[in-house]
């Protein structure tokens, strides 16, 4: 048998012979044109015969053996070299391009991806501080000398707030605050007043006035837990435990509770009664142990509503002498809405101090009720106002109503400074009216009402630093009708972060 090709050539030549014998006995057009294409078509048959002859024998023919052992060779050595460079962390200019730019490529992801290990491990944790200074001038009213006092004090404060895992369905925080200060000597001889502090930011330890003094003031677990199945739920349980602020969590005030950047008579800061008053029942620096219990409802968001138990430490107990003997206990009532856009939070609260020290040094039990209001009533504009009665103990003062507001400097293109105003009234409650006269820390005919009246400009110098001129006047101290007023004039300094 011949083989493809010289079959292929055969049957070329078979079809032309016929073709041309054919051609001898008739010849026509439309077979010369027949004739002309097989002709063609065995030309081209033949220069793809020869074409695949030479195909096969470049393929039959053995590679220059030398030429790819040095290929292989010289591919081998780079991977040697590139195993060599991938051992060293170090980028030298020897290494092949590959390995420096591997290298290269893995340092620019390690970098990236430090800030995002960074961020996962500090997740949750926050962190707030402050410092702050005040300068203030007492004319001589205030003093039993009749001099005036400058008085200068600063106060430094660390917040931590750390996630503290889960329990069940729960989420659970710790907080820890760190407080540091130094104040002056205070005023030698002060009249008598119901104000507490002319300069709530005064903080002084046990060092005394020439040396800075550090304590932790507050340290709580606080655990979060939502009410039902639906992780949605507008219902929440809240646990609170540990040495606390009891004004962190009860009569709570937008505009009247900062005296970092508000008001700095301690009269507006909490309720007079509770604080300036001492019914709360606190250690020296307004910090005791408790426990406290809360419910929140959000489900007619954004208003809410919420109800609040709990039991401080009160007299030794709030230094940790007998915690829980006849504890400081207050509930709380509060509601939150929005008016036309602007927030407002309404709050109602009631106590008990077993523990209460009257104005006449004796201890017993006091009672008492409260309201806390603030409210946003235009965009530059927000009100408060503060009401309490004791019920029952030796006050020296048994109601107290403040109100007040501030107003944004938005008006002359300040619209991060702020201007305050408040006025206080503190009624002189009828044992003290009956015992001042004849009482050797008072002695006077106690009528009516001490009135306190403050102002201030907050200036904010960036966004961390603001100064803060401030003037109160105080006028009938201790409900002393033959008292002269009082005028204090101060400057504060704050660093926040």
């Amino acid at each position: 048998m011949a083989p493809p090709r010289i079959a292929r050539t055969a049957l070329a030549a078979a079809l032309l012979a016929a073709a041309a014998g054919g051609a001898a006995q008739a010849a026509t057009p439309t077979q010369d044109k027949l004739f002309a294409e097989l002709r063609r078509l065995a030309e081209r048959v033949d220069k793809l015969e020869k074409r695949n002859s030479e195909l096969e024998a470049r393929l039959a023919a053995p590679a220059p053996a030398p030429a790819l052992a040095q290929r292989v060779a010289a591919l081998e050595q780079a991977s040697k070299e590139v195993a060599a460079g991938l051992e060293s962390d170090r980028i030298s200019a020897r290494e092949p391009e590959l390995v420096t730019r591997l290298k290269a490529v893995e340092a620019k992801t390690q970098a990236i991806g430090a800030p995002t290990r960074l961020a996962e491990a500090l997740d949750g944790i926050a962190v707030e501080a402050s410092v702050a200074a005040v300068a203030q001038r007492i004319d001589g009213d205030a003093n039993a000398d009749g001099n005036d006092v400058s008085l200068l004090s600063w106060r430094g404060d660390l917040g931590i707030t750390l996630p503290a895992g889960d329990i069940g369905a729960g989420t659970g925080e710790f907080f820890a605050q760190l407080r540091v200060g130094q104040e002056g000597e205070g005023l030698p001889e002060a009249n008598p007043a119901f104000t507490g502090a002319y300069n709530s930011l005064a903080f002084q330890g046990g060092a005394g006035s020439q040396d800075s003094y550090a304590i932790v003031a507050q340290a709580w677990y606080q655990l979060t837990t939502p009410l039902g199945t639906d992780p949605s739920t507008p219902h929440s349980l809240q646990l609170t435990v540990g040495k606390m602020d009891p004004f962190v969590f009860f009569d709570q005030n937008a505009i009247a509770d900062n005296e970092a950047e508000k008001f700095l008579n301690n009269v507006f800061v909490h309720n007079p009664l509770l604080d300036s008053g001492g019914a709360v029942g606190a250690d020296d620096y307004g910090f005791s142990p408790g426990l406290r219990l809360a419910y929140r409802n959000e489900r007619s968001a954004p208003d809410w509503w919420q109800a609040s138990v709990a039991a401080f430490g009160a007299g030794e107990g709030a230094k940790f002498g007998r915690s829980f003997t006849k504890p400081f206990v207050i509930g709380q009532l509060e509601y939150g809405r929005k008016n036309q856009g602007f927030d407002g939070n309404y709050r109602l609260y009631a106590w008990r101090n077993g523990q209460y020290e009257g104005f006449d040094g004796s201890v017993d039990a006091t009672t008492g009720w409260g309201l806390s209001i603030d409210q946003r009533v235009h965009e530059d504009l927000a009100l408060f106002a503060r009401y309490g009665r004791a019920s029952s103990g030796k006050a020296a003062f048994d109601r107290a109503l403040t109100v007040g507001g501030e107003l944004t400097g938005n008006a002359w293109g300040r619209g991060a400074d702020g201007v305050g105003l408040a006025w206080a009234w503190l009624r002189a409650s009828d044992e003290f009216r009956a015992e001042a006269p004849l009482s050797p820390d008072f002695g006077y005919d106690a009528r009516g009402a001490e009135q306190v009246a403050e102002l201030y400009y907050r200036w904010q110098v960036n966004p961390q630093l603001s100064l803060t001129p401030d003037l109160q006047y105080i006028r009938r101290a201790a409900a002393d009708p033959e008292a002269e007023s009082v005028t204090v004039f101060g400057l504060r300094g704050l660093y926040a972060f």
